[in-house]
């Protein structure tokens, strides 16, 4: 591992002007990832920030109905809010299924926004790639992809993102806020995460030196009733191979709203506003359920290995809705 400096921030601001005076520093939260990236020499930065003590470890109710969460809010804490589990239980079940107790415990809801694809390709410094070294290639393309991406894709990247919990959050329109030496900024999640295209080494849109700030999600009814499910290879923790997060409201057998979102099928949580659209309005039942799925994934873009994620991903979109359309007869 290359040698740093560490400077601990004493406040946002103080934090925000560390970065600045230094292009090669990186923020450090939970250190999940980031530190086995430096391990691993993908991460090679000179110096880091530790954010860990600044004053943004709160969850507290907005004026209008939703929720402000800290970045530094460790996932198990989050995970366990109660506000959070009354009124977005798909976001604490996403939380409790990534990694392990011992990791939610240390790992910060803005480091999860943050965290980086586990492609194989990507983590192995001996091998080319293209978000971590433009224009040198993605041997995924032809090498190992069966838990690659089938939507969203480029000719430049197949990586899929891992968080589960960002999955949720994109499903309820949550909002990203930030702090840079040019003042506060925000941006919706779903702006969040740039697309692939041939730039896959630029994933989000914050500017440069942003500190993430916190996280605001906006009151949303329907999400009280609603579900995160993920499939894995194995039953201990795993990164998901297809998770959906959704939430439906149902009046007299017809879909009145419904939020809908997947993950590792992208680089990027997805949000499925096709399969939205054909929800609402229509009755609550298998058939319906199968149409969303099938207009989502007609855009899906299989590689020769990962076509079973399609089927995957119609099937668990169908399974869950079920059981949250049963559980709204009841």
């Amino acid at each position: 591992m290359r040698e740093f400096g560490y400077e601990r921030a004493d406040d946002v601001s103080g934090a925000v002007a560390l970065l600045a005076a230094d292009p090669d520093a990186r923020f450090l939260g939970g250190g999940t990832n980031l530190v086995d990236l430096m391990k691993t020499g993908v991460e090679r930065p000179a110096r880091l920030v530790d954010v860990r003590e600044l004053p943004l470890d709160g969850i507290k109710s907005t004026a209008d109905g939703g929720l402000r969460i800290g970045a530094t809010v460790t996932n198990s804490d989050l995970a366990a809010h109660s506000e959070v589990r009354r009124s977005y239980p798909a976001l604490t079940q996403a939380v409790l299924a990534g990694a392990s107790g011992q990791l939610r415990n240390m790992a910060t809801v803005g480091g999860n926004l943050l965290q980086r694809t586990r492609c194989g390709y990507f983590t192995d410094v001996s091998k080319p790639c293209n978000k971590r070294v433009p224009g040198s290639g993605c041997p995924a393309i032809t090498g190992e992809h069966h838990n690659h991406a089938i939507l969203g894709a480029s000719d430049h990247c197949v990586a899929v993102h891992p968080s589960d919990m960002g999955v949720a959050l994109t499903a309820f329109d949550a909002a990203v806020t930030y702090e840079t030496a040019d003042g506060p900024g925000e941006l919706p999640l779903a702006g969040f995460y740039l697309p692939v295209g041939d730039t896959p080494h630029r994933e989000t849109a914050l500017p440069p030196g942003a500190l993430i700030t916190g996280i605001t999600l906006p009151p949303a009814p329907v999400a009280a009733r609603s579900r995160y499910r993920k499939v894995r290879e194995r039953a201990s923790y795993a990164f998901a191979i297809g998770s959906v997060a959704a939430a439906l409201d149902v009046e007299d057998g017809v879909v009145r709203d419904a939020r809908l979102a997947f993950g590792a099928v992208a680089s990027r949580p997805w949000r499925a506003r096709a399969a939205e659209d054909v929800l609402i309005g229509r009755p609550a039942d298998g058939e319906t359920f199968a149409a969303a799925a099938d207009a989502e994934l007609a855009a899906a873009r299989p590689l020769p290995d990962n076509g079973y994620k399609v089927t995957l991903m119609r099937n668990l979109v169908v399974a869950v809705l079920t059981e949250l359309a049963e559980e709204a007869a009841r």
